[in-house]
């Protein structure tokens, strides 16, 4: 059975070239291309979608943030229409976010890791820990696991 890939921004922003943001694109690049040769299911979560968005805005001249926000329309566009070799998480609900705002004072205070005591989860990393939780239930006879250069977020790997 194929892998499910919970891609996060640090990567996503190599795979669209984003410029400024695309140190590891060579790598992520062939990574990419060994998982679909190995059938990996790639899931593309809200927080991804948002902050490369953030992060296209705010990078480069008007002409470069442009041409990099077609890009990145294309991508998302073709996630949502399934033309894109990633397709989107279930975005969501009211519900769920509320319990992610329980969690997130304390997640926020505590040391992300012993390698990073100044920072905690942010928000955006809480929603793709979560997306990463529910993918381990749907689908509870696949290997999970979340793709990014965040050692923080990396550890999160399930294998069946």
């Amino acid at each position: 059975m194929s892998s499910i890939c919970i891609i996060d921004t640090s990567v996503f922003l190599n795979l669209l070239n984003v410029p400024g943001k695309n140190q590891d694109k060579e790598k992520i690049i062939e990574s990419f291309e060994n998982y679909v040769d190995l059938g990996a299911t790639f899931i593309l979560p809200m927080a991804t979608i948002i902050e490369t968005g953030n992060h296209i805005s705010q990078n480069g001249d008007g002409g470069t943030r442009r041409k990099t926000a077609l890009r990145f329309c294309e991508a998302i566009t073709g996630a949502f229409n399934g033309d894109a070799p990633y397709q989107p998480s279930e975005f969501p609900n009211s519900a769920e976010v509320l319990e992610w705002i329980d969690k997130f004072p304390a997640l926020a205070g505590m040391n992300k890791s012993a390698n990073k005591p100044n920072e905690g989860t942010s928000f955006g990393d809480l929603s793709i820990i979560e997306e990463f939780n529910k993918c381990i239930i749907r689908f509870s006879m696949r290997e999970v696991f979340i793709w990014s250069l965040d050692s923080d977020l990396v550890a999160y790997h399930q294998q069946r």
